[in-house]
């Protein structure tokens, strides 16, 4: 792909992100997003031809804009199972306020808009695989309780580290940022870790 072309790709990439953070709930069409990129509708098309393909590709964009491989790097380098379910909960719940402008527009529009919810149920499946990453290495190290199956435990992780959770705990209780991260560890531990024999 050449440079101007990888420029008008962000380009559109950039303005779909500005779009979706300033109307979530709203279906941002393919014409809106071209208006905003100042280029015409059929560039966006020829860069992606359907728009489901376009919202997947804005999450991802977002992941490399911010780094998520850096972000997740403790996590995978961990030698325990409990400093991997440690540094996954502080990677992933301090990307949420990052991403929740997108997050929000996706989870508003996924239920009359199945290119939104693909592209929101492809970013779960990712998370929902760092929960998975974390309660295997649990259960290597003897550490996950057995008062949960496997996926019982992942999915019990990954509900609690749902952005609506996240949405819930700051907006509507009022938590700090530092807060939620940190009960969120406390109950993690409590609820998936059992004490070294």
């Amino acid at each position: 792909m050449s440079r101007k072309n990888i420029e008008t790709r962000n380009r559109i990439l950039e303005s779909t992100w500005r779009l979706l953070e300033a109307d979530p709930g709203n279906k941002v069409r393919m014409s809106d997003i071209a208006k905003e990129a100042g280029i015409s509708r059929q560039a966006v098309y020829l860069h992606f031809p359907k728009r489901a393909d376009l919202l997947v590709a804005t999450t991802r964009y977002l992941d490399e804009v911010s780094d998520i491989d850096a972000r997740l790097a403790a996590s995978r380098a961990a030698k325990t199972g409990l400093e991997r379910l440690d540094a996954f909960i502080e990677a992933w719940g301090n990307y949420i306020p990052e991403i929740y402008g997108v997050a929000k527009a996706l989870l508003a529009m996924q239920d009359q808009d199945e290119a939104a919810y693909n592209a929101w149920q492809g970013r779960m499946q990712a998370v929902r695989e760092g929960c998975e990453a974390a309660v295997n290495a649990l259960d290597r190290d003897g550490r996950l309780t057995a008062d949960l199956s496997k996926k019982e435990a992942i999915d019990l992780l990954w509900t609690m580290l749902s952005v609506r959770n996240w949405e819930q705990m700051r907006g509507e209780c009022g938590w700090t940022q530092a807060r939620y991260i940190e009960v969120t560890k406390a109950f993690a531990r409590r609820a998936l870790v059992v004490d070294e024999a």
